[in-house]
């Protein structure tokens, strides 16, 4: 029940739901750029050339059908009548007994022939932005129109398993993948923008100020290809600071680079692989668990969570147990402002806004951590590097 005069507040508004459909903001992107593209001078001679026409066949069908009187409103209304006429017949409701002469047939008919012509221009004119619009999507030359959807920067093998795990997960975020490719990379089911993801334009194409997650992949392992994501990290910042940017690095000797760059999560798969692979060589098995938790198939999962209500001010133990008898989830870390805490001690208490890493054959009835939380506690994480950074600077 809404409270006080809040009645009005979550009220279903369906044009509102037409505007935020994507295919209808993807349309409108189209029409905005084939406007701009447009000469508006060329349609304004082609109206203007238009009104002369009927108003000249009006003055002939008036000179022979209409006889003249010495009254000039006579006159004038005479033509005004003819005028309509003409208006009507390009329209093709136009009075067939209007006419009697010779002469006004011809007219009648020039003014039909014009009318078909009006509407031939008009239906070639749709034809031509629905085909236009067609080759401008299948080419990835459009624009994605969702919101709090994912868009994978950049493309290599570590995006394309990242594609299919996404599909697998229970999540059902949209994804938009932006590459310099000359096809979509991922398949049905995701949306494809060629271009640059260094572009400002590019970067809104793919919808990055309404995006819940930009992903950065280089797409060779090489350090120009890490340098060209660093440039991508940056252009987003300054297009929607907002937005949680997670990178692909190559050579860990750049992490620093991509911290100045305001970049949110860094992943070294190299680094990854060598430790997972050096703990498994002293754990044997330890590979196919760590596998079997962070993929979306079969068995338990990692999931990032938000604290339930019933839960504030739980010690931890108390919250695991509730956690494994409630919903089948074990608690593996707490998070907090902008950091982790894993196995906290047994004095720890959560509190308000925390959010929980669990692992769990399903959500269930724990809700996921939602984009906007995200994002603020991404914000919360750059504010304290900023200040941490100056503080450490010579006054």
């Amino acid at each position: 029940m809404p409270r006080g005069g809040g009645g009005s507040v979550g009220r279903f508004n369906p044009f509102m739901a037409l505007l935020a459909n994507p295919l209808v903001r993807r349309v409108a992107w189209h029409t905005r750029r084939i406007t701009r593209a447009v000469d508006r001078r060329f349609f304004i001679s082609l109206a203007e050339g238009a009104a002369v026409f009927v108003a000249i066949a009006a003055l002939l069908v008036t000179l022979l059908e209409k006889p003249w009187t010495v009254s000039f409103g006579s006159a004038v209304e005479s033509f005004g009548k003819s005028f309509n006429w003409a208006i009507f017949t390009i329209l093709g409701q136009g009075d067939s007994g209007y006419v009697s002469t010779a002469g006004g047939f011809v007219v009648s008919w020039a003014l039909v022939l014009f009318g078909v012509a009006i509407v031939g221009t008009i239906t070639g004119a749709l034809v031509a932005l629905v085909i236009d619009f067609l080759l401008k999507e299948g080419q990835g030359l459009g624009a994605s129109g969702y919101r709090d959807h994912i868009v994978v920067c950049g493309w290599n093998a570590t995006a394309r398993d990242l594609i299919a795990e996404l599909r697998s997960d229970e999540y059902k975020a949209k994804v938009v993948v932006l590459a310099e490719l000359d096809k979509n990379p991922a398949g049905d089911g995701v949306y494809f923008v060629r271009g640059d993801t260094t572009s400002d334009e590019d970067l809104r194409r793919a919808g990055i100020e309404d995006a819940a997650a930009a992903l950065v992949f280089p797409s060779q392992p090489s350090n120009e290809a890490d340098m060209h994501s660093i440039l991508t990290i940056m252009a987003i910042e300054a297009v929607a600071p907002g937005v949680r940017t997670v990178a692909e690095v190559n050579n860990p000797r750049h992490v620093e680079h991509f911290q100045r760059a305001r970049v949110d999560e860094i992943l070294v798969t190299s680094r990854l692989a060598s430790r997972l692979l050096a703990r498994s060589a002293l754990y044997p098995g330890l590979t196919s668990l760590v596998t079997d938790i962070v993929s979306g198939g079969a068995g338990s999962e990692l999931y990032r969570v938000e604290l339930p209500a019933s839960y504030l001010g739980l010690t931890i133990d108390e919250v695991s147990a509730r956690l494994r008898g409630e919903h089948r989830a074990t608690l593996l870390a707490v998070s907090r402002d902008h950091q982790t805490f894993v196995n906290p001690p047994t004095d720890f208490r959560v509190q308000t806004d925390d959010d929980l890493l669990v692992v769990a054959e399903s959500l269930g009835g724990l809700a996921p951590l939602r984009p906007d939380r995200a994002m603020a506690l991404s914000g919360q994480a750059h504010a304290h590097e900023h200040t941490h950074d100056h503080a450490h600077e010579p006054a």
